[in-house]
């Protein structure tokens, strides 16, 4: 872990790596060419873009891709634990000395250049010594100008959901003008998979896809069913059930049908898929402690689970789920700035008896706890704030029978996995 913190210190302090957002293919398409266009070597490239769902969407098709004894290699953001997370190299992560080995590389180049594209070439220069069947990135933010968006002919490019959550990114902040960004630039020379969407974003999406001449496969052509209390994956030729131990919410069912379409496209069998569905599992999405140091100090009526949902679109997925839930709830909410807290925590009303804020460990872009409270409090929700996740903790923790919601940032639940 510490070799992981001091890897990101290295980056945040580099005086040839700026750490702030700087959207632009210019300074990595520079560095590709004098590294020899490492991008090239990478086969069957698949692009993974959008709001929410990215992570589940991507590690689902992973799973699937390696149950039908195939490699694979994963580039995706943010880390929650490690800054090895971001590096799945096919059957195992880049060790921290890869990547020291990598970023000191880059480094001889001599271009200015952001951390997050440091991180994106450390991937590409490592995945393209790697003999896989498929390399899968996931974009960090908006598609247009990622740093992702460098391949001519990608396999494939999958959409998932597009709402609000990076408008912070634009001159002018519209949901327009992100799915333009998204979808408006992608390949003519693909096969372009669309994740379900509300009616409105689905209808601007067609509207910005109207001349694109890749395939395009809309969400109608696969649906996700209910029947019995038991979630189905439904298109025209098959229906599988989703047989998961560790998925549930609609929204990451929805991810997990993507997934699925996708997977059967690429020629993998159902009952390759069926065996894989029971092992899923998301890090820090819909995530219960079960065990752990964290577990053991609460109560034994007291169940604890982490959502690093940050979106209003996430919010809402959140609280349906919730609201399902019939002990009491009660929640430790942190968040990094850049977000829409007062139009995220409207979306979870009703749902906690109480709210604790608290600040992010180690994270200079944390909202600080009195923030969070203030906001809590204006939106008419029981809050007290805390200095930390111990603190917040003690003031929910009690023989109460509850559940314990962490939220608000993906930051935070790694935060908590490590202290577990």
């Amino acid at each position: 872990m510490s070799q992981s913190i001091n890897l990101y210190k290295q980056l945040a302090n580099h005086k040839l790596f700026n750490k702030s957002v700087n959207f632009g293919l210019k300074r990595i398409k520079l560095a590709l060419n004098l590294l020899g266009h490492p991008e090239n070597k990478l086969k069957n490239v698949i692009s993974v873009i959008g709001e929410s769902g990215k992570f589940t969407t991507l590690s689902s098709l992973k799973s699937f891709i390696e149950a039908n004894n195939q490699k694979v290699t994963t580039h995706i953001s943010p880390s929650l634990r490690d800054i090895r997370e971001r590096f799945y190299m096919g059957e195992k992560y880049l060790s921290h000395k890869e990547i020291k080995k990598t970023i000191k590389q880059i480094e001889k180049l001599n271009i200015p250049l952001t951390v997050y594209e440091c991180l994106t070439l450390v991937y590409i220069i490592n995945a393209s010594k790697r003999n896989t069947d498929y390399n899968i990135q996931e974009t960090g933010a908006l598609w247009r100008l990622d740093s992702n968006n460098i391949h001519d002919f990608p396999k494939l490019q999958i959409c998932t959901n597009i709402n609000k959550q990076h408008l912070n990114f634009l001159k002018i902040k519209t949901l327009d003008g992100v799915i333009k960004e998204d979808v408006g630039f992608l390949s003519n020379f693909t096969n372009i998979y669309i994740g379900k969407q509300s009616p409105n974003v689905l209808k601007k999406i067609k509207m910005y896809l109207k001349n694109n001449t890749s395939k395009i496969i809309y969400p109608n052509t696969w649906k996700l069913t209910k029947k019995g209390g038991c979630y189905y994956y439904q298109d025209k030729n098959l229906k599988i059930k989703l047989n998961t131990k560790n998925v549930y919410s609609k929204g990451m069912f929805e991810n997990v049908c993507l997934a699925i379409k996708v997977a059967l496209d690429l020629n993998i069998d159902k009952k390759t898929i069926q065996k894989t569905l029971p092992l899923l599992s998301f890090e820090g999405r819909f995530q219960y402690i079960n065990k752990g140091k964290i577990k053991n100090k609460l109560n034994r009526n007291e169940v604890i689970m982490i959502d690093g949902a940050h979106a209003t679109a996430d919010a809402r997925n959140l609280a349906r789920y919730l609201k399902n839930i019939k002990m009491p709830k009660y929640g430790i909410w942190a968040m990094t700035k850049n977000k829409e807290p007062d139009l995220f925590i409207k979306e979870l009303k009703g749902i906690f008896k109480k709210v604790v804020t608290m600040p992010i460990e180690n994270e200079f872009n944390s909202v600080s706890a009195n923030k969070l409270y203030k906001i809590a409090t204006k939106n008419k929700f029981k809050a007290e704030k805390s200095d930390n996740f111990t603190e917040a903790l003690k003031k929910i923790s009690s023989s109460e029978k509850k559940l314990i919601v962490c939220f608000g940032s993906l930051y935070n639940c790694g935060n908590i996995l490590n202290k577990n």
